[in-house]
């Protein structure tokens, strides 16, 4: 069994800071890479920042510059610092997970966190 779970998410005012953390946890599940994804109510979900565990990672252009995403091996966790955040930037953030159980590519989903930018 593959469990995602997302921390950090919350209520921030304009121009602050914050992390968000996502481990997953399985057994069999190779990792091989993890990402950031967010959705606003009636929106799409997209692409925040998406990292491979041993090297490249790729980003939204908007995002660009004020979130960086980085990665723990060790512990299968992924963060997502954010800074300067905007209230453009709330949204229910989650992360996805890629991976191999045995020759079968998997992905999955955590249970998203809400952040909110709001004076």
């Amino acid at each position: 069994q593959v469990r995602v779970v997302e921390s950090g998410g919350g209520l921030v005012k304009p121009g602050e800071s914050l992390r968000l953390s996502c481990t997953v946890s399985a057994n069999r599940f190779r990792l091989y890479a993890m990402g950031w994804y967010r959705q606003v109510p009636g929106g799409q979900r997209d692409l925040v920042a998406r990292i491979i565990i041993d090297g490249n990672t790729n980003s939204a252009d908007s995002m660009k510059g004020r979130f960086t995403i980085s990665a723990d091996k060790a512990k299968n966790t992924v963060y997502l610092q954010m800074s300067s955040l905007e209230p453009e930037d709330t949204a229910v953030y989650s992360c996805h997970a890629e991976g191999n159980v045995g020759d079968a590519m998997m992905d999955y989903w955590g249970q998203g966190t809400q952040v909110t930018v709001s004076s």
